[in-house]
């Protein structure tokens, strides 16, 4: 479990980490989830796609990488959360409003939407923003880079 101290140690951990690679950071927030060892560290940029990346490919090793220093450094395992000017917070709504546009039209045409190849992380939030709909069947198809998601009416 992180306490007040650890919240403390990711942060400046964090920020010096960023003051290293010369990213000027213009905020930079750390909330963890109470029991559950989640951090939330959001960092807003003025020029954020340098850190994001293509389809956000660039955040996620940066994550990891940081996550990897953070979890040596405070020597705890946490699950690290790392989002830059909200970009994971938007690509969140933006798959979840797409899966219950795609579903609906499904449910209404009764012809299967094949969606673009996506990774696990992004099909995982289709499938369960779907899941508990009784009118659409959401499956996962594809191998590695061209693994993506069919909405097939449940008739």
């Amino acid at each position: 479990m992180l306490n007040q101290e650890d919240i403390k140690k990711i942060k400046e951990t964090a920020e010096e980490f960023f003051e290293k690679m010369t990213i000027d950071v213009l905020k930079l927030e750390v909330n963890s989830s109470g029991d559950i060892d989640v951090v939330d560290l959001d960092i807003k940029l003025e020029e954020p796609q340098i850190l994001i990346g293509e389809h956000g490919q660039t955040l996620f090793e940066l994550q990891r990488l940081l996550k990897t220093v953070l979890n040596k450094k405070l020597q705890k395992i946490f699950y690290l959360n790392l989002d830059i000017n909200e970009y994971k917070k938007k690509k969140i709504e933006y798959l979840k409003d797409l899966a219950k546009d795609l579903a609906d039209e499904v449910a209404l045409n009764k012809e299967e939407k094949v969606l673009f190849p996506m990774p696990a992380y992004e099909r995982r939030i289709i499938h369960t923003e779907l899941s508990q709909r009784t009118d659409i069947i959401t499956e996962s198809q594809g191998e590695g880079q061209d693994r993506h998601i069919v909405i097939k009416p449940a008739d």
